[in-house]
């Protein structure tokens, strides 16, 4: 199947009429979008938009072939002209599936949102999946066949993303391509970057795919060091990375530290960030979960599992760590790099980058400070992508 994407964007466009935010400020060229629409094998037209003929026009592609018009979502705003020779657009109910005399089945798949996703399988047995602008899917059963391409809601709606991986909708071939963009996140290398961390890229209106071509999908990390100093966003920007896969793990390192108020109140944050279908282990026996098989981990941090290790060896009193604990700490660590090195699962790990600021005026501080310094860069020479997230902006220090 071929498909031209005539739009990308919300069904209020990129930028957005009158918005003065940063992000439709930027969204120039390339970077601007309008309402999503697919064009598919010049047959079926996915969603029609206000100036749908025209852009179809500037992709070189007509609308002079389509035999079926399908909305995938409510039309708010004024009707939307229906071109002249186009039929006119419909929508097929939940779970019921529509044949076309080119050959393709288009079966409406029921969302948790008020819309339609349309499976469209081509001539060829090409199977694509659209999703409506903030919907996932409802009712999903495992074991599921995987998609050739899936166009979705990717920044809005993270979660139907990882549904559809949990029953095995989307596996390591499917193209991810994310539509229905809004101004949440600017647009360029910031939204590329957002994207291939989920395995899902972005193309400007007007492009032409072909289904089943998987040159261009990106390639998940399996290692990332996420790095920053206090509230600099790099637990959000950990969160985020794992949005869109099922069944992560969060390993919290800190413990419950029982009677704390105030670290019961930054626990309970950061679980109300995280998706429902996570769990948590609360432990620093890190090594064992690194060569396990299972779910993605999300370690957050490295810091505190740096404490653990350093109370574990006696690294606060001079005598025992001249004596011994050291050499027993450069081995707890050199233990967790080669267990990264190693594993097979998916892994984002959060740590303090320290050392930038002021000297720190005891013994045992300069110590820890020195001795995380070592850590983070064991961690990141084992890691495919590390990230120093300062002010929320997350900057790329590899991959």
């Amino acid at each position: 199947m071929e498909l031209t994407l005539l739009g990308t964007g919300t069904p209020e466009g990129l930028p957005r009429p009158s918005c003065p935010c940063a992000t439709c400020a930027a969204a120039l060229g390339v970077d601007a979008r309008a309402a999503t629409a697919l064009l598919v094998d010049g047959a079926l037209l996915l969603d029609l938009t206000p100036g749908a003929a025209f852009a179809a026009a500037r992709a070189g592609r007509s609308l002079g072939g389509v035999r079926q018009v399908l909305l995938s979502h409510p039309q708010d705003g004024p009707a939307v002209e229906v071109p002249a020779g186009l039929p006119q657009p419909g929508r097929v109910p939940d779970g019921r599936e529509l044949a076309l005399l080119t050959g393709h089945r288009v079966r409406a798949v029921a969302m948790d949102a008020p819309g339609t996703g349309y499976a469209v399988t081509g001539p060829d047995g090409q199977r694509l999946l659209y999703l409506p602008p903030g919907g996932a899917p409802a009712g999903l059963q495992a074991p599921a066949e995987a998609y050739d391409m899936v166009l979705a809601d990717v920044v809005g709606r993270p979660d139907a993303l990882a549904r559809l991986r949990a029953v095995g909708a989307v596996g390591p071939t499917t193209d991810v391509v994310a539509v229905h963009l809004d101004h949440d996140v600017p647009p360029g290398a910031e939204l590329r970057r957002r994207l291939a961390a989920a395995g899902a890229r972005a193309v400007p209106d007007g492009t032409t795919l072909e289904v089943g071509a998987y040159e261009d999908v990106p390639d998940v990390p399996r290692r990332t060091l996420v790095l920053g100093g206090a509230r600099s966003g790099k637990s959000v920007e950990a969160e985020r990375r794992l949005e869109a896969f099922p069944e992560v793990l969060y390993v919290a390192t800190g413990g419950s530290r029982n009677g704390d108020t105030e670290w019961a109140s930054r626990v309970a944050a950061h679980q109300e960030r995280r998706p429902g279908s996570w769990r948590t282990a609360e432990t620093c026996d890190l090594v064992p979960l690194l060569k396990d098989d299972g779910p993605p981990l999300l370690i957050d941090c490295l810091s505190l599992w740096l404490t653990d290790a350093m109370d574990s060896v006696g690294a606060w009193d001079d005598a025992e760590w001249a004596g011994g604990g050291e050499r027993a700490l450069r081995d707890r660590v050199r233990e967790l790099a080669q267990a990264v090195r190693g594993t097979r699962r998916t892994v984002v790990a959060v740590s303090n980058e320290v050392g930038s600021g002021i000297v720190p005026a005891t013994a045992s501080g300069r110590r820890y400070r020195d001795e995380l310094g070592r850590l983070n860069a064991a961690f990141a020479d084992e890691c495919e992508h590390v990230v120093l997230v300062v002010a929320g902006q997350a900057l790329v220090l590899r991959g």
